[in-house]
């Protein structure tokens, strides 16, 4: 019989695709006292740069012989990297039975992996809901943070002990849920980067002094998500939308009209969502 990748998590992990994700999981799981033993990448180079960030790791390319050796794989390429990288190492071996293989892609079902499974390897899925926009800020924002997790049982155990073992909070997305899931994710985090840049904008134009934005658009927003996570959206929207002060909100609009005509459309979406949230209804022609 097969021993269970749990008995040797630490002595044989692969790291597949060590982009921001992959160095900073790593290097977390390194920290834990889960040995990384293999760093696979398309590019060695990549490879190798990836393994020194890690600390530990021997860096090997995806055609690697040593990889059917693992106990644990951890692919943790792109969305759209993860099925073919999956098909190319699952057939580096016939038999990947007494290993778990764990994709950390946010919008793909653990069955992506299915060339594995059908070796004998328990498959699963490991996803952060968390922004990394570097492997160095990763290994900051990984800890004690929350993760999504879907798949066979066995997989499901190695992923909720690595959860455990960064502090985190692991819960279970089902698989025909994972699109919507991500989908959520998408439409807060790149998109509140995005309302910031653009207002950013708006406040440089207004003649706010350059090193003054960035900071205080920080404590604003900053504020604005604790007020969110203390008292929910209806109870945390402010602004002329929520109390129905149609005047600010038609002089918002000649304004953008005439500096920045590209936004007045996103401009209109939003307040008809803060409308619809708020519970009021804007009167005829406003938007």
């Amino acid at each position: 019989m097969a021993r269970s990748p749990l008995s040797v998590v630490g002595q044989n992990i692969a790291i597949i695709g060590p982009g921001r994700l992959g160095q900073a999981l790593g290097r977390l799981l390194a920290e834990a006292g889960f040995p990384i033993r293999l760093v696979a990448a398309r590019r060695l180079s990549a490879a190798r740069r990836a393994a020194r960030f890690i600390g530990s790791g021997h860096p090997v390319g995806l055609n690697s012989p040593e990889l059917p050796r693992a106990s644990v794989i951890f692919i943790t390429t792109s969305d759209a990297a993860v099925a073919p990288v999956a098909e190319r190492l699952a057939a580096l071996s016939d038999d990947w039975s007494g290993r778990v293989v764990l994709h950390t892609s946010g919008s793909l079902p653990a069955s992506v992996l299915a060339p594995f499974k059908k070796r004998g390897a328990a498959i699963g899925s490991l996803h952060p809901f968390q922004t990394i926009p570097s492997p160095a800020a990763g290994v900051q924002n990984l800890r004690n943070g929350y993760w999504a997790i879907e798949g066979d049982p066995e997989a499901l155990r190695l992923a909720k002990r690595v959860v455990k073992a960064l502090g985190g909070v692991a819960f279970l997305i089902p698989a025909a849920n994972r699109v919507l899931y991500h989908a959520a994710a998408f439409v807060v985090c790149p998109t509140i980067v995005t309302l910031m840049d653009w207002s950013a904008r708006l406040l440089a134009r207004s003649k706010v002094p350059h090193k003054v934005i960035r900071p205080m658009l920080y404590r604003f927003v900053a504020e604005t998500i604790k007020n969110f996570a203390d008292f929910g959206g209806p109870k945390s929207l402010t602004g002329p939308a929520a109390r129905g002060d149609w005047p600010v909100l038609r002089r918002h609009l000649a304004e953008l009209h005439r500096e920045f005509p590209d936004t007045v459309p996103l401009y209109k979406e939003l307040v008809r969502a803060m409308i619809r949230l708020a519970g009021k209804r804007a009167p005829r022609g406003l938007l």
